[in-house]
């Protein structure tokens, strides 16, 4: 089987890219009333948000990204470049169910949720087994570990927007993480210099 091919890096890539950049002028254009500490990056893409279409493009290319890489990550297992195709479906699905400016959205944190949670589990399920016979960022151990954090990550998120002290800050770091490790594994992959894996689930 041919291994993961060079426009992987770039559809990898460039979700951290569109992420950070897309969400940092939208925080821009929203004005100071927007608190990053607080506020959730949902308040950015929400009805009546002025960065609202900017957002909802973000959301597009960030879900396109992590379908391209799945399909390209070819060393990967078939399930867990499913459920990365799946988180893409999710960011997605997030532009048909936009946050209210306030309040809370069942649907919205639905969709959301499960985006988080098959963008944390997809590494463990993408993993190979161990050793130097596959690249290292599908190794089983980096794997579990990969995925045990940003499982934890999202955890705090959650734990956060119930208490309600830094929810802005949780959010970005767990989906920062989250958008960087499909690019991680996929470097590691290209830089392999072992024999292609085989074909299989």
């Amino acid at each position: 089987m041919e291994r993961a091919p060079w426009w992987v890096l770039l559809s990898a890539a460039g979700a951290p890219v569109f992420l950070v950049g897309g969400s940092t002028i939208a925080q821009h254009l929203q004005g100071p009333a927007y608190d990053p500490t607080d506020d959730t990056l949902s308040v950015l893409a929400s009805y009546g948000a002025r960065g609202y279409w900017l957002m909802t493009g973000v959301l597009i290319v960030l879900g396109m990204s992590y379908v391209t890489t799945a399909h390209g990550l070819r060393e990967a297992k078939f399930l867990g470049r499913l459920t990365l195709a799946g988180g893409g479906v999710s960011a997605m699905a997030l532009t048909l169910v936009p946050a209210p400016v306030s309040g809370g959205a069942l649907k919205h944190g639905l969709v959301a949720g499960t985006g988080f949670v098959l963008l944390a589990i997809w590494p463990a399920l993408a993993a190979r087994g161990g050793g130097k016979s596959v690249p290292w960022g599908l190794n089983l151990k980096v794997s579990v570990i990969a995925s045990v954090l940003m499982c934890a990550g999202a955890a705090w998120f959650a734990l956060e927007l119930q208490n309600g002290e830094a929810p802005g800050v949780a959010e970005r770091v767990v989906t920062f993480v989250q958008a960087v490790w499909p690019l991680v594994v996929a470097v590691s992959c290209r830089v392999w210099r072992g024999r292609p894996v085989p074909a299989g689930p």
